[in-house]
């Protein structure tokens, strides 16, 4: 396949799966390993990280009003009943950094789990069940908005999307949304602060896996690395296809969710990992991937 219709093969992939709950670690994980693209190559691990920040900058594009709401109503909140701890800007921070801090630590194991199709068939099929059996059983909720959010919501939402950390395949919207219905938010309101989420946590993990691409490894080795300027123009123009499909794609994709969610449930995206859960365990029980 050219470079260019496979770049914007895999920007379509990212763009429609980062922000739905069916995981696009594991969609383009499973994309690569059909078209037998070698994850190890330094240009490809950088294309992987440019459409994921290509999908990020959606977000601040689409929220550029709530976000500066937000940013003139800090710290009393518009109804002036917040505190410089209940924003919900700083609720966001705090969220972001209860997950942070245990991924960090658990970087090397996150390494492992993004190699495994394994852990992400598994993911994938336990995570559709409990977003089918969240979205059927909590639909009562006491939280409409995410201005009316407190801590405790936000620390316990930040816990869980350590899983989609640790486990590729959860997905960060399936965990972040399922975590919030539970806490008792309505489904938008947990879908828009898993986006506000998604934010910082994508920027860091991002710009982190971008410094260790191009960057020389520790002790003098630097086998593996790609620096940006040692590019060719070909490769620059791969990677720009690849950011701008994943951006429109991305923006698209946000504005139709937020709308189908607050329509409609979540058992549409639960079948859907548990049928892709189940054919990609099938592929590789059989030796096919």
């Amino acid at each position: 396949m050219p470079d260019f219709l496979l770049s914007a093969l895999l920007g379509v992939v990212e763009g429609l799966t980062e922000f739905l709950p069916v995981s696009s670690t594991a969609h383009l994980r499973i994309v690569e390993a059909l078209l037998r693209i070698d994850l190890h190559d330094g240009f490809w691990k950088m294309y992987t990280i440019v459409i994921q920040l290509g999908a990020i900058l959606a977000l601040p594009v689409y929220f550029r009003e709530r976000i500066m709401q937000f940013i003139r109503t800090f710290p009393k909140g518009e109804r002036g009943d917040r505190t410089i701890f209940t924003h919900p800007l700083s609720l966001t921070l705090i969220a972001f950094v209860v997950t942070a801090l245990p991924a960090w630590a658990l970087t090397k194991q996150i390494g492992k789990n993004l190699e495994s199709l394994w852990v992400m068939a598994w993911a994938l099929l336990i995570g559709g069940i409990v977003m089918w059996i969240v979205d059927a059983v909590f639909t009562r909720p006491r939280v409409s908005h995410m201005e009316e959010m407190s801590l405790p919501q936000a620390v316990w939402i930040g816990a869980m999307q350590i899983l989609s950390a640790i486990f590729p395949g959860t997905s960060r919207s399936m965990s972040t949304i399922a975590a919030g219905e539970v806490a008792g938010m309505s489904r938008p309101a947990a879908l828009e602060f898993s986006f506000f989420l998604s934010m910082p946590t994508m920027i860091v993990a991002t710009g982190y896996d971008f410094l260790k691409t191009v960057a020389p490894y520790h002790h003098g080795e630097t086998a593996g690395n790609l620096a940006p300027l040692t590019m060719n123009g070909h490769e620059w123009i791969v990677l720009a296809i690849g950011f701008v499909v994943s951006f429109f794609v991305a923006l698209g994709v946000v504005a139709w969710f937020m709308h189908w969610v607050r329509r409609r449930g979540l058992a549409p995206f639960a079948i859907y990992r548990l049928v892709l859960g189940t054919v990609l365990l099938t592929l590789l029980a059989r030796g096919l991937m």
